[in-house]
């Protein structure tokens, strides 16, 4: 029986960086779904060697954040933050702004101020998904990106690892409503505490079921 084939998660970099671009960054958020917390972006720059060469021995796992565990994902965090070689930068927007602006434009907002964190010499930049009309450089947009790029997939470690912290934090100051567990998403759990407390500062009041209905403008 053949063997499967390992998707080359440098691919798509080293694509980039053969048209003549010197520094990439892969980018990536977490937390548009939840009804509480900030939504967050991380923008990562890995050594341009390590697309030649491959991942440092035992990284080579890293992958969506989704799909690695809780310590897996703290450990990268460790690693990738920690690593002389590695830009990164990290960015959020409060649920308040969230509120103003609309999710998808605080998505994009955080998005740029995590590039933008990473410095001017960045040239282009590998995007999870659907392309962002308004990113502030050249982009390659790939979608499930963050199980095709081992850029973005360091961004969305990042960018995950931090808002989970975020909303740990939210739990013991604002206990009942479960944070810690759901880390914001609406599960019953979480809906069941929003009905018996009502929300708390961190809610994103815009979102549904939290979004309170229009007054009737006109009444029969």
């Amino acid at each position: 029986m053949p063997r499967r084939r390992e998707t080359d998660r440098f691919l798509h970099e080293r694509a980039v960086l053969a048209s003549g671009i010197g520094i990439l960054a892969g980018v990536d958020e977490a937390g548009r779904g939840p009804l509480a917390g900030p939504v967050v972006a991380a923008a990562v720059i890995l050594p341009r060697a390590w697309a030649q060469e491959g991942m440092p021995e035992g990284w080579g796992d890293l992958n969506d954040s989704k799909q690695l565990s809780e310590s897996r994902r703290e450990e990268f965090f460790i690693g990738l933050t920690g690593h002389p070689e590695v830009r990164f930068s990290i960015a959020s927007v409060e649920p308040g702004v969230i509120d103003v602006i609309n999710i998808l434009q605080a998505t994009h907002r955080a998005m740029n101020a995590a590039l933008a964190g990473l410095g001017d010499d960045v040239e282009h930049a590998l995007v999870d998904g659907r392309p962002v009309r308004t990113l502030r450089l050249p982009q390659t947009a790939l979608v499930k990106g963050d199980s095709l790029s081992y850029s973005i997939a360091a961004a969305s470690v990042l960018a995950k690892v931090t808002r989970d912290r975020v909303l740990r934090e939210a739990d013991a100051q604002w206990p009942g409503y479960g944070f810690a567990a759901h880390k914001g998403y609406p599960t019953p759990e979480h809906l069941e505490a929003v009905s018996r407390l009502g929300p708390c500062p961190i809610h994103r009041l815009s979102f549904a079921p939290l979004r309170r209905p229009e007054p009737e403008l006109f009444v029969s």
